[in-house]
């Protein structure tokens, strides 16, 4: 069954608690969701600095060679491993981090783990900028890892337990604002830089430093969410900081108690968090907290998030031309995240899922076409300007796609669909899941362009509508759903039902109307 409604009787639903947004709680969503700068800055920066004559010069010469070849494989120009390694080697880093990070949240909150992964990537654009060799380039893309995978954690469990529950997907979905925020500026200082001879790339790879310092002074200015604070016993402290966020007309102490009972469920249980994951009841949270991630990957925005000018190049275009056609893709992410933020809890996720998955399939098809009619097989013709243009195109709209829906959402939803007991540990997963699977395509994207040619486009597309299928018939709406009453969602699923526990009927009553499958 693909959909059907739920309705409430009339007045608020109880878990709504009366609160609005108030100045408070959009000001520490904000710094919370800052903590997607760093990512979104490392996505920009690695592709257009590893397009830099200047940086290939100092560390791969041998891309240089290839690139002045009288007779070239356009799709092959960029296949060098140790060139991929400089980007991948950072998500690898990132995976073990964000393992690591579902326990030290537990143990010392969400604002505490924002805090070391900004000291982490800025310790990692440190290293970058003043690399001499290789071996510098690696370690310092490792230490951005560790800062990404800590971050990657934290910001998103801190904004869906901080934002009202009718909001929920809007703030969350900040965090993909300030990503896209970031690989904007990212592309715009590597189009800047490059104009720089010999040392501009270290401009592009020292400037991560700044939107590391935006996430350490946003996380010493904000408090650590109830939740977290519940769970490491400092009730007086949870009950100001919701207080705080929510205003004087919501009923604190009824949604204290609330998520108090959650807390205390799960500390009636012995087991660690990981375990508990794999228990049966949890088993829609797990595949979840693997399938989200992984398939936002297998998009195929790592083609045009890394190494969109690596693309435009095969494409046709020049170096500088390149470098802006990186611009305007960032900006089109951007806005489309816009667009995200303002019907995301209008018209729930599965429409925007949907709808862009759908988009997305016709973009990556007739790239494919084009590239495949233009540059053929050997990759040694020359594609016709109108048709770079419409490649450019296309990969605009396709950007668009993504950016209202699987970029924002695949923060969203692992961060709102967790029991509070396993909520750290499910975001450790995901987090870990989606950066791992970065690390494995970042890796073989390369040789897979110069192996496939024009089908790795065909690749993807195939890909997108196996996860459109997987949306449309496993995932549940979440819009508006308190986070306490989550288990309801699950136990009226036509499939996940038989694995959860039904809710008590306290938890029913909470529901909003939703779309359930």
């Amino acid at each position: 069954m693909a959909g059907g409604g739920f309705p409430v009787a009339g007045g608020a639903p109880p878990g709504d608690y009366g609160g609005g947004i108030t100045f408070s709680v959009v000001v520490t969503c904000l710094m919370a969701a800052s903590g997607g700068l760093i990512f979104g800055y490392d996505i920009g920066i690695s592709g257009g600095v590893t397009a830099m004559e200047s940086f290939l010069a100092a560390f791969f010469p041998g891309v240089l060679r290839r690139m002045a070849a009288a007779r070239r494989d356009e799709y092959c120009v960029y296949d060098s491993h140790v060139l991929t390694a400089f980007t991948s080697s950072l998500y690898l880093a990132g995976l073990a981090a964000s393992l690591a990070a579902g326990r030290v949240t537990r143990a010392v909150g969400r604002q505490a783990v924002m805090l070391a992964g900004g000291a982490l990537f800025f310790a990692g654009a440190a290293v970058n900028a003043a690399a001499v060799n290789i071996a510098m380039l690696i370690v310092g893309r490792m230490l951005l890892g560790f800062g990404i995978g800590f971050t990657n954690q934290a910001a998103p469990v801190y904004l869906a337990e901080t934002a009202p529950a009718k909001w929920r997907g809007a703030f969350t979905t900040g965090f993909q604002l300030f990503l896209g925020i970031g690989n904007l500026a990212a592309n715009l200082t590597n189009y800047g830089a490059a104009r720089i001879p010999r040392w501009g790339w270290r401009l592009s790879l020292g400037l991560a430093a700044a939107p590391a310092s935006v996430i350490l002074v946003g996380a010493l200015l904000i408090s650590d969410t109830p939740s977290s604070l519940l769970v490491r016993g400092r009730v007086e402290q949870a009950r100001a900081a919701l207080r705080r966020v929510r205003g004087a007309k919501a009923d604190v102490d009824a949604e204290l108690e609330g998520v108090a009972r959650a807390v205390e469920a799960a500390r009636a249980n012995k087991e660690g968090a990981y375990r508990r994951i794999l228990w049966r009841q949890h088993r829609p949270h797990l595949v979840m907290a693997v399938a989200v991630p992984l398939l936002q990957q297998l998009t195929g925005v790592i083609v045009i998030a890394f190494f969109s000018p690596v693309l435009f190049q095969t494409a046709g275009f020049g170096s500088n031309a390149s470098l802006m056609g990186a611009v305007i893709l960032g900006a089109v992410n951007l806005g489309s995240t816009l667009v995200s933020i303002a019907t995301v809890d209008r018209y729930g996720r599965r429409v925007l899922f949907l709808t862009g998955g759908l988009l997305m399939i016709a973009c990556q098809v007739a790239v494919a076409w084009i590239m495949g009619s233009q540059i053929g097989r050997d990759g040694e013709s020359a594609m016709a300007r109108r048709y770079s243009v419409a490649v450019l195109a296309l990969t605009c709209v396709f950007s668009a796609a993504f950016g209202w829906s699987w970029g924002p959402l695949t923060w969203v939803i692992p961060g709102e669909i967790f029991p509070v007991e396993i909520r750290s540990a499910g975001q450790g997963i995901s987090v870990a899941v989606n950066l791992g699977a970065t690390f494995v395509l970042t890796q073989t994207f390369l040789a897979m362009l110069c192996s496939f040619k024009y089908a790795t486009f065909l690749y993807y597309a195939a890909w997108v509508a196996v996860m459109t299928a997987f949306v449309w018939a496993f995932l549940p709406e979440t819009k508006g759903v308190p986070l306490e009453a989550m288990g309801a969602v699950w136990a009226r699923h036509w499939y996940w039902r038989r694995f959860v526990l039904p809710p008590p009927a306290a938890k029913d009553a909470m529901l909003p109307e939703v779309l359930v499958n």
